[in-house]
């Protein structure tokens, strides 16, 4: 049985928990569909005393699109131990598991909302975007990327991305097969800036020297070249 006595919290975190609570709420619905009594009531407190803490739903979903950009930009912290494939799939499993369990967040962070103004939610974007893009050529052991394996590492950014936001509508691919076609999608990407670009080219050797004969780079080498069979001889000359 209950006494109904509430514990008093701090300021901070008090407005830590109505961050949460708003992100909660935010991942189910989108953020225009969630009022402030309804943020209000989940937090177990009034409506004038969430506008104590935030002065408005603006700035409560500015907050709460923070948090969620933190969290998804650490999704791609990985460690730089073992094949290149296998980290970037352990990396995908961890950023469709965000993507999966805030789908209308995730969306709203990445397309933007009327709720903030859109230079906030586009500096927040840019924010993931460069920590995903720096730890991608941390793991290539690259500081100073040409332009075309920036352009490599940029375009597998926002290929995951984009791939993530058309799979919310639906779902209709299964979550792990896109998992693993992102990883392949990283190795195309590489492959065909390596026929212009020597630097890219040594990296690209490097990633197929380090893989195993079970790894994903390695499936996918196996999976095109079940198809070269099926391709008329006169189109390989």
């Amino acid at each position: 049985m209950t006494t109904g006595v509430r514990r008093r919290m701090g300021v901070e975190e008090r407005k830590q928990q109505l961050i949460g609570v708003a992100l909660e709420l935010f991942s189910h619905r989108s953020p225009d569909e969630v009022s402030i009594n309804e943020i209000a009531a989940a937090a177990g407190i009034s409506r004038p005393l969430v506008y104590h803490y935030f002065p408005g739903k603006q700035s409560l979903y500015e907050a709460a699109l923070r948090r969620a950009a933190d969290e998804l930009a650490a999704r791609f912290l990985e460690p730089p131990q073992g094949p290149l494939g296998a980290r970037l799939l352990r990396v995908m499993g961890r950023f469709f598991d965000f993507v999966d369990d805030h789908g209308p967040g995730f969306a709203a962070l990445m397309r933007g909302g009327p709720a903030v103004g859109s230079s906030t939610t586009n500096a927040m974007i840019d924010e993931v975007r460069q920590a995903a893009y720096e730890q991608i050529l941390a793991h290539l052991e690259v500081r100073g990327p040409s332009p075309r394996l920036e352009l490599v590492v940029r375009s597998w950014v926002s290929l995951a991305e984009s791939t993530a936001l058309l799979w919310l509508d639906g779902r209709r691919v299964p979550r792990e097969e896109l998992e693993l076609q992102l990883v392949h999608d990283f190795a195309a990407l590489a492959a065909v800036s390596a026929a212009y670009d020597a630097e890219v080219a040594d990296v690209l050797i490097g990633i197929l020297a380090g893989e195993p004969a079970d790894g994903p780079f390695a499936d996918l080498v196996t999976r095109l070249s079940a198809l070269l069979p099926r391709v008329p001889d006169q189109r390989l000359r």
